[in-house]
């Protein structure tokens, strides 16, 4: 048994290189105490009568946004929903649903490949574009554990060569990341009319210049009330777009009370980053969220963030001066993505917020 094994209390039998689908895999009746949470973080923080709460995510639909009309409602609806949830989901969004389909799956091919095959894309080195990683091996892994195995896809400014992608993912990878950064180019023009500005500020200012993509695998859990997929946290990028399959598992902070974020078919939820908090100064929020681990499962999720990531990138990000005033002053200082990445990272989800470390 390794160093590694012995300090996440793995049963002997078990490599930290098949990750928590390697623990399902042998049949694990409890889940090893690394993985254990208290109870007070599991907790749903949640009144027993909540019937005069609104505690529904907000749906918008993007189905006729070229009518002049309807575009002005959708603003509307994505400016209240940013303010006051910083999560919406959406419908009708012109992903062709078969492609999300074929997404899912892909990553489910991925994770259920041999270990040996998955190991080949452990993080060895800094330039890879497709890294496999688990709660065991991960380089920024948290404590306690999370009940997930993961990939990571970078595919902008620099998109991967289709032989950098694994064989199980890699069409339905390129194909559904064109479609996400067409979707994307949209949301962050409705996000610009919604601050009062014109469509292409948030364009103009390289928001859309970092895509990656990171795709989870939640085996099903013996003892769910014990852990979590994720720990609460928010995003490291200005807008993630994120599709899940119909477990569920996700919740959002909202008003101090963990809202679940239910799985609608076809729809992908969208919801305010960081950095996208730090250019509103604050008009728009970046919300704590997580995912609780499920007795069913697998569950699947593809989450696509916007943002250079560890990238190169010496473009510094403050306050839209546009949304400054007298009566509203810069609230953060300025900061460039890589700079806060690298320390939003070594935090390792330990449920603070990072970027309240750059508040003025």
């Amino acid at each position: 048994m390794t160093e590694t094994t012995e300090k996440v209390d793995l049963p002997a039998s078990v490599s930290t290189t098949s990750g928590v689908k390697g623990l399902v895999d042998a049949k694990i009746t409890q889940v090893p105490r690394s993985f254990h949470y208290p109870s007070s973080t599991l907790s749903n923080n949640r009144p027993s009568d909540i019937s005069g709460l609104n505690l529904t995510v907000p749906i918008i639909d993007l189905g006729e946004i070229n009518n002049t009309s309807a575009r002005n409602d959708v603003v509307s609806e994505i400016k209240d929903a940013s303010e006051n949830w910083g999560f919406f989901q959406v419908i009708n969004h012109g992903i062709p649903l078969p492609l999300l389909e074929d997404i899912k799956q892909g990553v489910r091919r991925f994770h259920e490949e041999d270990p040996e095959v998955k190991k080949n894309y452990f993080p060895s080195d800094s330039n890879k574009k497709f890294v496999y990683s688990n709660s065991f091996e991960d380089p920024y892994k948290s404590t306690p554990l999370n009940w997930r195995d993961s990939f990571t896809c970078y595919l902008a400014p620099d998109p991967p060569n289709p032989e950098e992608i694994p064989v199980a993912c890699r069409d339905a990878v390129m194909g559904y990341s064109k479609h996400v950064m067409e979707l994307g180019t949209l949301l962050f023009q409705l996000l610009s009319e919604a601050l009062g500005l014109d469509s292409e500020v948030l364009k103009r200012m390289d928001c859309l210049k970092g895509l990656f993509m990171l795709c989870h695998y939640y085996p099903p859990c013996p003892q769910p009330d014990l852990t979590l997929g994720i720990n609460k946290h928010t995003d490291n990028s200005f807008l993630t777009l994120l599709l899940q399959d119909q477990i569920g598992g996700l919740q959002v902070l909202h008003k101090d009370y963990w809202v679940d974020v239910t799985p609608l078919h076809g729809a992908l939820v969208v919801n305010m980053g960081d950095f996208m908090q730090l250019i509103t100064n604050d008009k728009f929020s970046s919300v704590e969220h997580r995912v609780r681990a499920n007795i069913d499962g697998p569950r699947i999720s593809v989450a696509c963030f916007f943002s250079s990531s560890l990238f190169p990138n010496a473009t510094v990000y403050g306050p839209i001066k546009e949304l400054l005033s007298d009566e509203s002053p810069a609230k953060y200082r300025g900061i460039t993505v890589p700079e806060y990445t690298a320390g939003y990272l070594a935090s390792g989800f330990d449920g603070k917020s990072h970027l309240s470390k750059y508040r003025i």
